[in-house]
């Protein structure tokens, strides 16, 4: 075993959201809400997302049990750069870290001429939702629209060269930002060092659970993976190829807390980290 694991390991689960606990940009599955309301009845739980506080709530929260524990529900909207806590029966945020003003008209700046330039824009006719969001703390570009089909999403670039060639020329423009590829056809755009181990970082300071005291649970976790920055900070991890492998994990994990047991080898993947 790679990591030297806190005591009570896991203090906290932590999870990607799309591709992880539900497809992306899609309301969580019944099943997945019925599994975390029972996950929250033993642990807390943080999900982290590079998607705004709204998608969480569309995402997530219409779709728990009225009876889940929101009490011990962390929620970090845009990799971690907002953080957000249920208190006294409302949704609080409780620190935020945007973008300045100029920096974010420079991003969309370069987005729609890079975009168009590498013929990446695609026609409005086409396109399905809001196609460049200002989330404050970050700026994201989603080629299709936020709302287009899943099966539409994952067909557009399944290689990944769309987004990569996007990437780069964006990024060759804001030197002092971070551009990121996130989703199936999206670029987010954030302040230099952001992404889900600067998120995971935070919670852990936030909670004082330390790093090793947190199991993370993503479906990108490989090398060029937006969760693969969670593991170079030696946060134990497990990988999950999509939700409906995260709630079989689940299904097996959940008793073994419940149990009041450490997880064995068995419902662990603990990943090496990358110094």
């Amino acid at each position: 075993m790679v990591h030297e694991l806190s005591e009570g390991f896991p203090a906290l689960i932590a999870f990607d959201l799309d591709d992880t606990l539900a497809p992306s940009k899609s309301p969580l599955p019944a099943g997945m809400g019925a599994a975390l309301r029972a996950l929250l009845a033993v642990r807390p739980v943080c999900i982290i997302s590079g998607g705004q506080f709204g998608q969480f709530r569309s995402q997530v929260l219409d779709r728990l049990p009225a009876d889940a524990d929101l009490g011990g529900l962390h929620l970090m909207p845009t990799c971690g750069t907002r953080y957000m806590r249920f208190v006294d029966g409302a949704w609080c945020e409780l620190y935020a870290h945007d973008l300045e003003p100029d920096q974010r008209r420079a991003a969309i700046d370069s987005i729609e001429h890079r975009a168009a330039e590498l013929g990446l824009w695609e026609p409005d006719g086409t396109v399905d939702g809001e196609r460049i969001e200002d989330r404050g703390s970050q700026i994201t570009y989603s080629a299709l629209g936020q709302e287009a089909p899943v099966d539409v999403k994952r067909s557009w670039d399944p290689d990944g060269a769309k987004r990569e060639a996007l990437r780069a020329a964006i990024a060759g423009d804001l030197p002092g930002l971070e551009v990121r590829a996130g989703g199936s056809t999206s670029i987010d755009i954030t302040r230099r060092g952001i992404d889900k181990a600067y998120g995971i970082n935070q919670l852990s300071a936030q909670t004082g659970i330390p790093l090793t005291g947190i199991l993370f649970v993503g479906d990108r976790l490989m090398p060029g993976g937006n969760d693969h920055p969670v593991r170079t900070i030696g946060v134990p991890c497990h990988q999950v190829a999509d939700h409906h492998e995260t709630l079989d994990y689940l299904g097996a994990l959940i008793p073994v807390l419940a149990a009041g047991r450490r997880p064995g080898d068995e419902l662990l993947d603990l990943l090496e980290p990358l110094a």
